[in-house]
């Protein structure tokens, strides 16, 4: 009997792992794809038990990430992606969960977080009005969190910059359908987002440094550990543990397809060392990006389970590790696909997905090293990083 979701997932690995390419066809999940997903409650895993959630425990929704983009990237995407929306809405005011998730607890929610919006204060909320891209399962989603800078009366950005998480239902909202025509994670339909003058009643925003510094979760009086979790190491999760799973999916086609193959100068891939030495470097480099991953989770969670708070350095050092995870994972994918042989390229080789989907999701600003390598050294030598987009995400 299946008891967790990965077990429903592993349930149903056929169906989705040859949903892949009509995902990929569709630009966006298929129907099918979604209600599987709804079936086994992948999106409810973070989802306050208020709400018909199971609050499980991070490293249980990590887990199942990587398992179904093991299966096909794009839904593994979506399911880090909106997966973790439910753990941020478990902060919001008790009004919005029940706008959201009164009528339907498998009610998704979708994101950008990026500030590209302004929002002007009105009587009772805020105008808001701004464009967003890369809105990962949006069709497949009725509300919206959306970043968006505090704007004065003129409509000019506030100084210094106030950050705020804006909570939108589908209806004030456009979604740009032909928006989203990229190389990889085609199948995740990510697609620009465009909001004009909405009213957004103040109980549907949150601001965004009470999120990161941890204030949202103590006014909301949650006490599960997983709501505790920095920000920084949350949001992230989803998004890593997608890319390492996309990695582990790549090296499982990479066995299969080799298993039987030929080079062109006869020599049986099981019969050539150096392929073999390959192999198994790359397994065990992409166990290597898992193990640190969800080691870095299981650290962070003692700590906040154990009634203290998360440093700076402390922080820095876990997105540090977040970043090298997902570049070690791919890097170590790299060297195989490019011992995969000229045929693997072939659009109906599977390979060639997911080594795309792979490197699309490389690409996420999340996985960016520079300011995260340098914000960390500087921890690491004592010396405090300046304010600004050195300290952003950390």
């Amino acid at each position: 009997m299946a008891d967790t979701v990965l077990d429903k997932i592993v349930a149903r690995a056929d169906e989705l792992r040859e949903l892949g390419p009509d995902n990929e066809a569709k630009g966006s999940l298929t129907d099918r794809t979604a209600a599987l997903l709804r079936e086994a409650g992948t999106m409810r895993m973070l989802q306050p038990k208020t709400h018909g959630g199971m609050e499980a425990h991070p490293r249980e929704f990590a887990e199942t990430v990587m398992g179904i983009a093991a299966l096909d990237g794009a839904t593994g995407w979506v399911s880090g992606v909106v997966g973790v929306h439910p753990w941020e809405m478990a902060f919001a005011d008790p009004k919005v969960q029940e706008e959201v998730w009164g009528e339907d607890q498998d009610t998704w929610i979708a994101s950008p977080y990026a500030p590209m919006g302004l929002a002007r204060p009105v009587d009772g909320g805020y105008l808001f009005s701004g464009h967003w891209q890369f809105s990962s399962g949006t069709d497949h989603c009725r509300w919206i969190f959306l970043g968006g800078f505090l704007a004065d009366a003129d409509g000019e950005r506030v100084s210094p910059p106030q950050s705020l998480h804006l909570i939108l239902p589908r209806s004030d909202y456009r979604i740009v359908d032909d928006s989203w025509d990229v190389v990889g994670l085609r199948g995740t339909g990510s697609k620009d987002i465009v909001v004009t003058d909405a009213f957004v009643p103040e109980h549907r925003v949150i601001p965004y440094n009470k999120v990161v510094d941890g204030t949202a979760a103590r006014e909301a009086g949650l006490t599960n550990p997983a709501y505790r979790l920095p920000f920084s190491c949350a949001f992230p999760l989803g998004i890593t543990s997608a890319v390492i799973g996309i990695t582990e999916g790549a090296l499982a086609h990479h066995v299969d397809y080799q298993r039987h193959r030929t080079t062109v100068a006869g020599t049986r891939i099981k019969d050539d060392p150096h392929a073999l030495y390959a192999l198994s470097e790359a397994a065990a480099e992409i166990a290597a990006a898992r193990a640190a991953l969800l080691d870095n989770l299981s650290r962070m969670y003692d700590i906040v389970a154990s009634g203290r708070e998360v440093t700076f350095g402390q922080r820095a050092v876990g997105r540090r590790t977040q970043v090298q995870a997902a570049w070690r994972a791919v890097r170590a994918m790299d060297e195989i696909v490019a011992r995969s042989g000229g045929n693997a390229m072939r659009m109906d080789n599977p390979v060639q997905r997911f080594w795309r989907d792979a490197h699309t999701g490389l690409a996420h600003a999340i996985h960016v090293p520079g300011s995260v390598f340098h914000a960390s050294a500087l921890t690491d030598l004592g010396i405090e990083p300046p304010q600004g987009p050195m300290r952003s995400m950390i």
